[in-house]
């Protein structure tokens, strides 16, 4: 579920050629994914492991994740019996 989530992930990003020639990438749904690279391909990459990483911050830290075309990775809360 989560090799889906990051491909779904990286089909939403988005990427702009700089000034300088180099590429920027971006994944708006997930806050902070930003990449840079020289290339195009190089930008792609660095952007997946920029993606898994917070990927895995976010669940170790049990942070709200986005759902991505109905991927839900959120650990669900279950109320505690008193």
């Amino acid at each position: 579920m989560i090799s889906e989530y990051l491909e779904k992930a990286m089909l939403k990003a988005v990427y702009e050629k700089l000034e300088d020639g180099t590429y920027c990438g971006e994944i708006h749904d997930c806050p902070g994914t930003i990449a840079f690279a020289a290339t195009i391909s190089d930008c792609q990459k660095e952007l997946k492991s920029v993606l898994e990483d917070w990927l895995m911050v976010g669940l170790r830290h049990d942070h709200e994740l986005p759902v991505i075309d109905g991927i839900d990775l959120n650990q669900k809360k279950v109320a505690a019996y008193e």
